[in-house]
């Protein structure tokens, strides 16, 4: 990778999962942010720039998709990034109200962490 890597904000608050998902990323070249829950995440985007978010659904404070409707109304600077919702929930309307709020794809957990950086690398190239 080049000497100024993308930026990925990672929000999960599930601790083991963002540590297996930072070292996979990590290690292809993504300059990776942690944080706890939703409410972290919108203070973290209004403060710094990204080239692609991942949310979780299931988060305290804000879910995913609560994040991801105040990035799309009012996220400044990252209101147009890429955004990835981490779910466990892979019912219909769920899908549904995860795109009504602008989420540009869903991974449905279990999922591989390779599948993940196929995923943002697609998101980040723009393929």
């Amino acid at each position: 990778m080049d000497l100024n890597p993308y930026r990925i904000l990672l929000a999960d608050d599930e601790a083991a999962l963002r540590f297996l998902l930072t070292e996979t990323l990590s290690d292809e070249g993504y300059a990776i942010t942690e944080v706890m829950d939703g409410k972290e995440a919108v203070a973290e985007l209004v403060r710094e720039r990204y080239d692609l978010v991942i949310l979780d659904y299931m988060m305290p404070e804000k879910t995913g998709v609560e994040v991801c409707e105040w990035l799309r109304s009012e996220g400044g600077i990252n209101r147009e990034v890429p955004v990835i919702l981490l779910t466990a929930k892979a019912l219909d309307k769920d899908r549904e109200k995860a795109t009504a709020a602008g989420v540009s794809t869903y991974i449905v957990k279990p999922f591989s962490p390779l599948q993940l950086v196929d995923t943002v690398e697609a998101l980040i190239s723009g393929a």
